[in-house]
């Protein structure tokens, strides 16, 4: 198991299926940079309380909100065009880049929150898939299911 956030991150997202599964929650409105914090808290035995998950989404709102966002709907309003035009390409390619970077620090942020909570406590990651998940439309639970497996099997 990773003990950083970024690196269980990355480690997470490469594993089969995991990111089609947060693919479909983020287009259910789930954050996934808050999932993937969850996710981790969770496999840390970090136990899940509505205070906790309240400051974890103090931070994360804002930056995706005010940071990721933006970027991605730039790179997806560019996604057709760029297929004929190389140079809008490169741009693109550049947006995509600062757009990870920028999940990259809202990850740290959210470890930096996170990093005094002890460990240890809880095993089951049902509360905070539950509760970083809580404000999405038409949640897929075969998704939620599929990240659940995901980590569970590290």
């Amino acid at each position: 198991m990773s003990s950083d956030l970024w690196s269980f991150s990355l480690g997470t997202y490469a594993r089969p299926g995991v990111e089609a599964a947060c693919l479909t929650l983020q287009s259910a409105g789930v954050n996934v940079c808050l999932l993937l914090c969850g996710l981790w808290l969770g496999q840390r035995g970090t136990a899940c309380n509505e205070q906790r998950l309240q400051q974890l989404c103090n931070v994360a709102e804002p930056w995706d909100t005010d940071v990721v966002r933006p970027l991605r709907a730039l790179r997806m309003q560019w996604k057709v065009i760029a297929t004929e035009d190389t140079e809008l390409n490169a741009l693109r390619e550049q947006v995509k880049a600062l757009e990870l970077e920028a999940e990259r620090h809202l990850l740290l942020r959210l470890e930096r929150s996170a990093q005094s909570w002890p460990q240890g406590e809880a095993t089951d990651l049902s509360a905070w898939l539950e509760g970083v998940t809580a404000g999405a439309v038409h949640l897929d639970r075969d998704a939620l299911h599929q990240l659940r497996v995901a980590v569970s099997s590290t």
